[in-house]
Formats: structure tokens, C-alpha cells, sequence
């Protein structure tokens, strides 16, 4: 029974671990990107990298540097 215990704590503990690394990897890579949301409940996302979004986002950023001061 104890083994049986400090076996699920030792994989309860493997897997934190191993979700830490999965996250810390993905905000490695994040991008900037634009959420476009319309009247009738239509999203558009907007990715850094995709074809015309540097001038979008361009102004994304600067509307955010204002709004926090």
C-alpha cells in the first residue's frame, strides 16, 4: 500500500515537472497576434508572420502602449 502511495506521488510529481517544461517551451514560442471580433459573433485571429498582419499589429501594439500609459 505504501509503494502503491509513493509511486502515484512520484508520478503525480513526474508530470507537474514535465507540464512545467511543456509550458515553459510554449511561451518560448508565442507571436503576437490581433483577435477581430464582429456584430454577428464572427472571429478573425490575425498571427505575426501571416501575409499583411505587420500593419495591423503595428497599431495594436502602439494602441496598447497608450491605454497603459
Amino acid at each position: 500500500m505504501r509503494a502503491r502511495r509513493a509511486l502515484a506521488v512520484a508520478a503525480g510529481a513526474a508530470a507537474a515537472a514535465a507540464g512545467a517544461v511543456l509550458l515553459r517551451r510554449r511561451a518560448g514560442r508565442r507571436r503576437d497576434r490581433a483577435e477581430l471580433y464582429f456584430d454577428d459573433g464572427s472571429l478573425v485571429t490575425v498571427v505575426q508572420g501571416e501575409p499583411g498582419s505587420q500593419r495591423l499589429l503595428l497599431h495594436a501594439r502602439e494602441l496598447l502602449a497608450a491605454a497603459r500609459g
